[in-house]
């Protein structure tokens, strides 16, 4: 069977009011869909990306070659089956491949947003994707998935729209955003602000794409350290030197500063500095209690089979943050919940990487 992917873009112009008070019209939300939707729209799996991914979650394009962040899992025959499922991802609202985002066009005079684009939060891009399934006709999905930011994402449907998925899967994520991952955000976001070349948010795109933004790789950098851990970089590189850069030259590089620097500047040619902004500060005030008197409160709301994974060397969303979800639905008595810690030494990219280590369990949840 084939992937059958395909690519759409949804405009919407009705106002989508946010959780700040301020609302965001018109709106477009671009997403793929992968496999065939069954006769009574039983088989719809969502997945949701995380901070820098998009809703190219499996395949490839035509012309080119890197396949889709979650190709691995996503396919025939794979873990996530598109031989029976299908498989939708929508490109969260204030990201930049397609869905609007800081630098959208407004309506009418077509200027970039930039700055007066509002704050949008994890329970936003929710909201958004709700609005998108109803015009799609789709009420009710098998299951939710995702890591990391997916993974909060998956959390706000379990408890903002209780009867909406049968299943839930949340890998890699947290309750609410700790101060160590808030901390590696803001020096990100300091990088980018304080590049000369982010010309306070007033940068031509193309120039950007073109030449990158090295605040932005510096802040890229940091976010790299956060994603492995000691173990996975003394694997990955240990003390390996360039082979053409000498010991005792000032800038002579080791193997894993090498790696620091190309994923950075390569990052910055591709993704929106101000998306990113928009970005981290939806992942910074995360918190599943707002609104509710407790987190004990929040997570009564959830009705869906809910299956928290998460990392044991994870430094970003402690496992213990995921440990902590499972201990309140022990405490209020919730009976459908399952929580599974993966043994793993590569740090918080493992939902990304190490697919091997939990692409059964996806398996079994799914085939029930």
């Amino acid at each position: 069977m084939s992937l059958n992917l395909k690519t759409h873009t949804e405009h919407f112009t009705n106002p989508l009011y946010l959780e700040s008070g301020r609302i965001l019209e018109p709106y477009d939300i671009t997403y793929e869909t992968y496999g065939e939707l069954n006769e009574d729209k039983s088989n719809v799996v969502v997945i949701c990306h995380a901070l820098t991914g998009s809703h190219h979650c499996a395949g490839v394009y035509e012309g080119e070659t890197k396949a889709g962040w979650w190709d691995g899992l996503i396919g025939s025959g794979k873990a996530i089956d598109t031989d029976k499922y299908f498989v939708i991802c929508s490109n969260v609202i204030g990201s930049c491949f397609g869905s609007t985002g800081p630098m959208s066009l407004q309506q009418p005079h077509q200027n970039h947003y930039r700055y007066t684009f509002p704050v949008v939060t994890i329970k936003d891009m929710i909201k958004a994707q709700r609005i998108l399934f109803d015009r799609l006709d789709i009420h009710r999905v098998y299951a939710i998935i995702g890591g990391s930011m997916g993974g909060m994402q998956a959390l706000q449907f379990a408890i903002h729209y209780p009867n909406f998925a049968q299943k839930i899967i949340s890998m890699a994520a947290t309750y609410a955003t700790q101060p160590w991952a808030i901390a590696f955000n803001k020096v990100a976001q300091e990088s980018i602000l304080k590049d000369p070349d982010f010309k306070q948010g007033y940068y031509d795109p193309e120039v950007i794409s073109k030449d990158g933004l090295s605040g932005m790789a510096i802040g890229r950098m940091a976010g790299h350290i956060s994603f492995l851990s000691h173990e996975s970089m003394q694997s990955k590189f240990g003390r390996e030197y360039k082979r053409t850069d000498g010991l005792y030259e000032l800038f002579g590089k080791f193997q894993v500063e090498s790696y620091l620097e190309y994923n950075g500047h390569n990052f910055t040619k591709w993704f929106d500095p101000l998306a990113y902004l928009y970005i981290t500060k939806a992942i910074n005030i995360f918190d599943l209690s707002r609104g509710f008197d407790s987190l004990q409160e929040a997570m009564k709301k959830i009705q869906a089979e809910l299956h928290l994974i998460s990392f044991k060397n994870d430094l970003l969303f402690k496992n213990i943050e995921m440990k902590e979800i499972d201990n309140v639905l022990n405490e209020i008595g919730n009976k459908n919940h399952y929580y599974t810690d993966v043994d793993s030494g590569y740090g918080h990219d493992a939902f990304l990487v190490e697919l091997e280590k939990f692409d059964k369990y996806i398996k079994d949840v799914l085939d029930g």
